[in-house]
Order: C-alpha cells, then structure tokens, then sequence
C-alpha cells in the first residue's frame, strides 16, 4: 500500500513528495508491531536503495510470514536522487542537518517534520546510509555513546561486520537518527559502501539482518539467517590516515583486511612531475575499514581508518 507521506508544491506544475510503502498482514489485530526502513536522506546515497527492494521482494515472496507492519521510505529527499545531488537542490541544504524540522518552516523543514511524525510510534527505525563518493566503507551501524545501551542489542542482529560506538558531535542533534531516538524510537544508523554506486552484496548482507531482527521483533515468521558477530570498538581504537600532500592517491591493499604497523597502504603522486610524494603506512596494526575510493586528494583529505587491535577472517 503506497501513501504520500510529504507533497509539496513546486514550480512549473511540478510537486516534491515523499512516498512510503506499507506491507502489512491482510487481517489486523491492533497489537503489530511496526519497522520503518528509510534512505535516500542524500541524493548521493543509493546503496539503501537496493535494499528496499531486497526486503520487498521475500516478503512479498512469503507473504503468509509477515505479522507486523513494514513501512518502506525509499527517497526520503527525492529532488536529490532525480538529480544527482547529496544535498536538496535549490536549497544547497543537508537535509540530515534540519531534524526534526517545522510544520511551519521551508519546504525541507516541513518534510522533515512530516517524515518524523509519520515515523513516530513504530518499534524500531533502520535509516541506511551510503558512504560519500570519496571513500567505501564495510556495512557498519553507527550509535552514539548516549545511545548505545539501547541500541547495541538490536545492532548486533544486523548482520553487519562493525559496530561503531562514538560521541555524539552538537551536529548529530539535527539528524533523523538523533531526533527519532529521543521521541522513543529506537534508530540504527547504517552505514556501508560507497556513494552512487549499489554494492549487492552489502545489500543482501543487511537484508538478512533486517529480516534477523524482524523476527525478534515479532514482525516476521520464519527461518532465522544466519548472521555475523559484529566488531564492536569506541572512537579509542579509530585510527585515521589524512593525507599529507595534494595528489593523486593510489591503495596498494584491499579493504576490509589486517594490516600490520608500517605496512605500505598506497603512495600519494604528483602526475605533473612524475614523482611518488608521499608513501602511505599504517600507523599501528588492525582492521583497514575505509579505504579512500576518489583519488584527488588535498592535505588533510581522509585516506583511511584502521581499527586497531583486532582482526577477522579473511
């Protein structure tokens, strides 16, 4: 069941809307409960995008499984995936940075607000995220510190290979994940691949998770899929690698895989004059998690993050 959850006019005939689809049991009983799976906040983010197709596509294969209720938000900023565009067009705006909006401000705040109320009242909320087009990223879900408690035991259903739990910066405050949390909804940040481009793999990597915790939930009947046990760190034991000159940035190493200190990561390169300018090494021993994928690279450009200590099956 479609419904259009924010329409908003625009210029020259056209409308801005945000639509949902709703997959719920053919008979009701007033006591399901209720997931929301949102993404495309960023016009520049796709990977979510095949996942809600993923979920869509086995439960309506098994239809006769479902107990609860799936509302689906495939395009929460449109004007931004018809375009191209992380932030909203026109507006030059992060609409993950104006949460939890105003029913009497801008057309960005009012759908943000409406988006949020329409949220309001479900069990849980799944808001996936793509990396950026400068780096790719391994299918993680991000939690604040304030947060973790709650948020842990339903992130490690997810089937994702990291847990990153950080302190929240002031900027998080305006965000859909943070303004859904504080109203009682509990909200999971995924993260994973790499900005417009769809990873499947990493698609159906979080759909197992996410039918995982459906059936914790109650919502879904059936087999359970096996999933990982997650890597769960602190912001302690990140590493970051920014680069040191301005170049062309070249990885020597594969994502996702333990390196030792001082292992050769990638060479920064000068293309005018032909020269290697800097030789990029790990800075202690650990899991490579971001790995930088756009080669143009300015001093201080993130090149990767290692988390330090541990390691995992190849």
């Amino acid at each position: 069941m479609i419904k259009t959850v924010v329409s908003v006019e625009l210029p020259v005939d056209e409308r801005m809307e945000i639509k949902k689809n709703r997959l719920q049991p053919d008979v009701l009983t007033g006591q399901e409960k209720r997931i929301c799976i949102v993404t495309g906040i960023h016009g520049d983010e796709l990977e979510g995008q095949y996942v809600c197709f993923e979920v869509q596509r086995r439960i309506q294969q098994q239809r006769e499984r479902l107990k609860g209720i799936v509302d689906i938000y495939p395009a929460i900023n449109p004007l931004g995936i018809d375009s191209i565009t992380r932030g909203v067009p026109m507006f030059d705006l992060d609409l993950n940075r104006i949460f939890p909006g105003s029913e009497e401000g801008h057309m960005c705040e009012y759908a943000a607000y409406q988006t949020i109320q329409d949220i309001i009242g479900a069990d849980c909320c799944i808001d996936i995220h793509a990396s950026n087009v400068f780096l790719r990223e391994i299918p993680q879900v991000r939690v604040s510190e304030q947060t973790a408690a709650r948020l842990l035991p339903m992130a490690k259903q997810l089937n994702v290979d990291y847990i990153w739990v950080h302190s929240a910066a002031t900027v998080l405050e305006a965000t859909l994940a943070h303004s859904l949390n504080v109203r009682n909804v509990p909200t999971l940040v995924v993260e994973m691949g790499v900005g417009l481009r769809i990873t499947q793999a990493y698609g159906k990597q979080l759909t197992d998770g996410i039918f995982n915790l459906m059936i914790d939930l109650g919502i879904w009947e059936g087999d359970r899929p096996k999933v990982k046990e997650p890597i769960v760190s602190t912001d302690g034991q990140v590493n970051f690698i920014n680069a040191e000159a301005s170049g062309i940035f070249v990885p020597c190493v594969q994502h996702w895989k333990h390196i030792r200190k001082g292992e050769h990561i990638g060479d920064i390169l000068d293309p005018l004059n032909g020269e290697i300018l800097i030789r990029v090494s790990a800075p202690c021993d650990g899991m490579l998690f971001t790995l930088r994928e756009h080669p143009i690279v300015t001093v201080g450009s993130l090149i990767a993050r290692i988390l330090g200590g541990v390691t995992v099956d190849d």
